[in-house]
Protein backbone atom coordinates (compact mmCIF):
# COMPACT_ATOMS: atom_id res chain seq x y z
CA UNK A 1 0.00 0.00 0.00
CA UNK A 2 1.47 3.50 -1.15
CA UNK A 3 0.77 6.70 0.60
CA UNK A 4 1.61 10.06 -0.02
CA UNK A 5 2.51 12.66 3.17
CA UNK A 6 1.19 15.88 2.78
CA UNK A 7 3.52 18.45 5.30
CA UNK A 8 6.03 21.91 5.73
CA UNK A 9 9.25 22.37 7.19
CA UNK A 10 11.39 25.13 8.02
CA UNK A 11 14.80 24.04 6.04
CA UNK A 12 16.95 26.19 8.26
CA UNK A 13 18.21 22.72 10.18
CA UNK A 14 18.72 20.90 6.99
CA UNK A 15 21.23 20.51 4.82
CA UNK A 16 18.49 20.21 2.23
CA UNK A 17 15.86 17.54 1.55
CA UNK A 18 18.18 14.48 0.60
CA UNK A 19 19.84 12.38 2.32
CA UNK A 20 23.68 12.55 2.84
CA UNK A 21 26.50 11.93 4.87
CA UNK A 22 27.29 13.91 8.21
CA UNK A 23 24.42 16.32 7.66
CA UNK A 24 20.90 16.61 8.81
CA UNK A 25 18.39 16.38 6.00
CA UNK A 26 14.54 16.70 6.17
CA UNK A 27 14.51 13.24 4.58
CA UNK A 28 16.34 11.17 6.73
CA UNK A 29 14.35 13.14 10.21
CA UNK A 30 11.17 11.79 8.49
CA UNK A 31 12.61 7.97 8.07
CA UNK A 32 13.47 8.06 11.43
CA UNK A 33 10.28 9.09 12.50
CA UNK A 34 8.15 6.87 10.21
CA UNK A 35 10.59 3.55 11.01
CA UNK A 36 10.21 4.31 14.42
CA UNK A 37 6.29 4.67 14.78
CA UNK A 38 5.64 2.20 12.62
CA UNK A 39 8.21 -0.64 13.61
CA UNK A 40 9.59 -0.87 10.26
CA UNK A 41 12.21 0.30 7.93
CA UNK A 42 10.85 2.82 6.14
CA UNK A 43 12.68 5.05 3.17
CA UNK A 44 10.04 8.04 2.13
CA UNK A 45 10.53 9.32 -1.94
CA UNK A 46 10.25 12.96 -2.01
CA UNK A 47 8.15 15.22 -4.82
CA UNK A 48 11.43 17.11 -5.06
CA UNK A 49 15.05 18.10 -3.93
CA UNK A 50 15.22 21.35 -1.71
CA UNK A 51 18.44 22.91 -1.38
CA UNK A 52 20.30 23.85 2.37
CA UNK A 53 18.26 26.29 4.27
CA UNK A 54 15.52 26.54 1.52
CA UNK A 55 11.74 26.39 2.57
CA UNK A 56 8.82 23.83 1.90
CA UNK A 57 5.26 25.54 2.50
CA UNK A 58 3.74 22.22 1.08
CA UNK A 59 5.61 19.57 0.23
CA UNK A 60 4.89 15.64 -0.46
CA UNK A 61 6.73 12.15 -0.16
CA UNK A 62 5.40 8.54 -0.32
CA UNK A 63 6.26 5.53 1.10
CA UNK A 64 4.98 1.79 0.92
CA UNK A 65 3.38 -0.26 3.89
CA UNK A 66 2.13 -3.79 3.99
CA UNK A 67 -0.79 -2.91 6.08
CA UNK A 68 -3.51 -0.55 6.83
CA UNK A 69 -2.17 2.64 8.75
CA UNK A 70 -5.14 4.59 11.39
CA UNK A 71 -3.63 8.14 9.41
CA UNK A 72 -5.29 10.58 12.16
CA UNK A 73 -3.55 8.74 14.91
CA UNK A 74 -0.19 8.46 12.57
CA UNK A 75 -0.58 12.21 11.82
CA UNK A 76 -0.86 12.95 16.01
CA UNK A 77 2.09 10.73 16.53
CA UNK A 78 4.45 12.17 13.86
CA UNK A 79 4.01 15.42 14.80
CA UNK A 80 4.49 15.01 18.60
CA UNK A 81 7.61 12.74 17.02
CA UNK A 82 9.14 14.83 14.32
CA UNK A 83 11.08 18.83 15.71
CA UNK A 84 8.96 21.30 15.47
CA UNK A 85 10.40 22.36 12.04
CA UNK A 86 8.48 19.54 10.59
CA UNK A 87 4.86 19.40 10.11
CA UNK A 88 2.70 16.90 9.01
CA UNK A 89 -0.77 17.79 7.45
CA UNK A 90 -1.85 14.78 5.75
CA UNK A 91 -1.14 11.06 5.27
CA UNK A 92 -3.21 9.85 1.39
CA UNK A 93 -3.97 6.36 0.69
CA UNK A 94 -2.71 6.12 -3.20
CA UNK A 95 -2.67 3.93 -5.78
CA UNK A 96 0.06 1.42 -5.83
CA UNK A 97 2.01 3.17 -8.95
CA UNK A 98 1.18 6.81 -7.79
CA UNK A 99 4.78 8.89 -7.62
CA UNK A 100 5.37 12.28 -5.83
CA UNK A 101 8.22 13.06 -7.81
CA UNK A 102 6.94 11.71 -11.64
CA UNK A 103 3.50 12.95 -10.86
CA UNK A 104 3.07 16.24 -10.03
CA UNK A 105 1.88 18.36 -12.83
CA UNK A 106 2.86 21.78 -11.21
CA UNK A 107 5.38 22.63 -8.71
CA UNK A 108 4.80 26.85 -6.89
CA UNK A 109 7.76 28.43 -5.57
CA UNK A 110 7.98 32.00 -3.83
CA UNK A 111 10.77 34.14 -3.37
CA UNK A 112 10.61 36.28 -0.85
CA UNK A 113 12.56 39.84 0.28
CA UNK A 114 12.25 42.24 2.93
CA UNK A 115 12.82 45.42 1.88
CA UNK A 116 13.57 46.89 5.73
CA UNK A 117 15.41 44.91 8.50
CA UNK A 118 13.68 42.74 10.25
CA UNK A 119 14.77 40.49 13.03
CA UNK A 120 11.69 38.15 12.77
CA UNK A 121 12.71 36.88 9.40
CA UNK A 122 16.49 36.64 9.31
CA UNK A 123 16.51 33.31 8.17
CA UNK A 124 12.79 33.32 6.60
CA UNK A 125 13.06 36.43 4.00
CA UNK A 126 16.29 37.89 2.44
CA UNK A 127 16.43 41.32 3.57
CA UNK A 128 17.59 43.64 0.23
CA UNK A 129 17.02 47.47 0.87
CA UNK A 130 17.65 48.56 -2.80
CA UNK A 131 15.71 50.53 -5.06
CA UNK A 132 14.01 47.95 -7.22
CA UNK A 133 11.99 48.55 -10.68
CA UNK A 134 9.38 45.84 -10.01
CA UNK A 135 7.46 46.95 -13.24
CA UNK A 136 10.30 46.22 -15.41
CA UNK A 137 11.20 42.98 -13.25
CA UNK A 138 7.76 41.84 -14.32
CA UNK A 139 8.11 43.03 -17.66
CA UNK A 140 11.14 40.35 -17.55
CA UNK A 141 9.20 37.67 -15.96
CA UNK A 142 6.43 37.45 -18.69
CA UNK A 143 9.68 36.63 -20.90
CA UNK A 144 9.83 33.43 -19.36
CA UNK A 145 7.07 32.09 -20.36
CA UNK A 146 7.75 32.16 -23.75
CA UNK A 147 10.44 30.35 -23.46
CA UNK A 148 10.95 26.47 -22.42
CA UNK A 149 15.54 25.50 -22.42
CA UNK A 150 16.81 27.22 -19.35
CA UNK A 151 19.94 25.89 -19.47
CA UNK A 152 21.17 29.38 -18.62
CA UNK A 153 19.51 29.54 -15.18
CA UNK A 154 20.47 25.96 -14.06
CA UNK A 155 23.18 24.33 -11.69
CA UNK A 156 26.36 23.69 -13.76
CA UNK A 157 27.29 19.73 -13.75
CA UNK A 158 23.86 18.59 -13.03
CA UNK A 159 22.65 14.89 -14.18
CA UNK A 160 19.51 16.02 -15.80
CA UNK A 161 18.42 14.75 -19.49
CA UNK A 162 16.36 17.66 -20.37
CA UNK A 163 16.84 21.46 -19.81
CA UNK A 164 13.00 22.27 -21.08
CA UNK A 165 10.47 23.09 -18.34
CA UNK A 166 7.25 24.59 -18.50
CA UNK A 167 6.62 28.01 -16.97
CA UNK A 168 2.75 28.83 -16.46
CA UNK A 169 3.39 31.73 -14.11
CA UNK A 170 5.83 34.57 -13.23
CA UNK A 171 5.33 37.52 -11.23
CA UNK A 172 6.40 39.83 -8.30
CA UNK A 173 3.95 41.39 -5.99
CA UNK A 174 5.11 44.19 -3.79
CA UNK A 175 3.22 44.66 -0.46
CA UNK A 176 4.43 47.45 2.13
CA UNK A 177 7.83 46.32 2.81
CA UNK A 178 8.07 42.79 1.15
CA UNK A 179 8.43 41.71 -2.36
CA UNK A 180 7.79 38.46 -3.28
CA UNK A 181 8.46 36.70 -6.69
CA UNK A 182 6.04 33.74 -7.29
CA UNK A 183 6.81 31.12 -10.37
CA UNK A 184 4.83 27.94 -11.26
CA UNK A 185 6.36 25.32 -13.77
CA UNK A 186 6.03 21.43 -14.32
CA UNK A 187 9.32 21.25 -13.42
CA UNK A 188 12.42 23.29 -12.26
CA UNK A 189 16.27 22.57 -12.69
CA UNK A 190 18.41 22.95 -9.74
CA UNK A 191 18.86 26.74 -8.41
CA UNK A 192 16.64 27.68 -11.72
CA UNK A 193 14.90 29.70 -9.18
CA UNK A 194 17.28 31.34 -7.44
CA UNK A 195 19.40 31.90 -10.47
CA UNK A 196 16.37 33.65 -12.06
CA UNK A 197 15.98 36.01 -8.93
CA UNK A 198 19.31 36.82 -9.25
CA UNK A 199 18.95 38.02 -12.80
CA UNK A 200 15.99 40.02 -12.43
CA UNK A 201 17.65 41.65 -9.27
CA UNK A 202 19.84 42.85 -12.17
CA UNK A 203 16.77 44.09 -14.59
CA UNK A 204 15.46 46.07 -11.49
CA UNK A 205 18.53 47.35 -10.58
CA UNK A 206 18.99 48.83 -14.16
CA UNK A 207 22.47 46.66 -14.50
CA UNK A 208 21.01 44.65 -17.86
CA UNK A 209 17.99 45.19 -20.15
CA UNK A 210 15.10 43.29 -21.54
CA UNK A 211 17.15 42.31 -24.55
CA UNK A 212 20.41 41.38 -22.05
CA UNK A 213 17.51 39.05 -20.28
CA UNK A 214 16.68 37.35 -23.84
CA UNK A 215 20.16 37.00 -24.97
CA UNK A 216 21.04 35.57 -21.67
CA UNK A 217 18.55 32.80 -22.29
CA UNK A 218 19.21 32.37 -25.58
CA UNK A 219 23.02 31.80 -24.79
CA UNK A 220 22.11 28.61 -22.63
CA UNK A 221 25.63 29.97 -20.45
CA UNK A 222 24.99 29.82 -16.55
CA UNK A 223 27.88 32.11 -16.09
CA UNK A 224 26.11 34.87 -18.40
CA UNK A 225 23.02 35.07 -16.05
CA UNK A 226 22.90 36.80 -12.43
CA UNK A 227 24.06 35.60 -9.10
CA UNK A 228 22.34 33.04 -7.29
CA UNK A 229 20.39 35.01 -4.50
CA UNK A 230 20.32 33.13 -0.59
CA UNK A 231 18.45 30.09 -0.04
CA UNK A 232 16.92 31.25 3.04
CA UNK A 233 14.00 33.55 0.82
CA UNK A 234 13.15 30.62 -1.03
CA UNK A 235 9.94 28.80 -0.70
CA UNK A 236 8.24 25.47 -2.00
CA UNK A 237 4.45 26.61 -1.84
CA UNK A 238 2.47 24.23 -3.90
CA UNK A 239 2.52 20.97 -5.34
CA UNK A 240 -0.22 20.07 -8.12
CA UNK A 241 -1.21 16.06 -8.63
CA UNK A 242 -4.68 15.35 -11.07
CA UNK A 243 -5.46 12.83 -8.60
CA UNK A 244 -5.56 14.81 -4.70
CA UNK A 245 -8.55 17.31 -4.32
CA UNK A 246 -7.65 20.38 -2.73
Amino acid sequence: MRYFIQFAYNGTPYHGWQIQPNASSVQETLNKALSVLLNSTINVMGAGRTDSGVHAQEMYAHFDFETPIDIPTLVHKLNSYLPKSIAIFDLILVHDEAHCRFDATKRTYEYRINTVKNPFLEELSWYFNQNLDVALMNEAAKILLKHTDFQCFSKVNTDVNTFDCTIFEAYWKKENDKLVFTISANRFLRNMVRSIVGTLINIGLHKISLQDFENIIASKSREKAGFSVPAHGLYLTDITYDYIKK
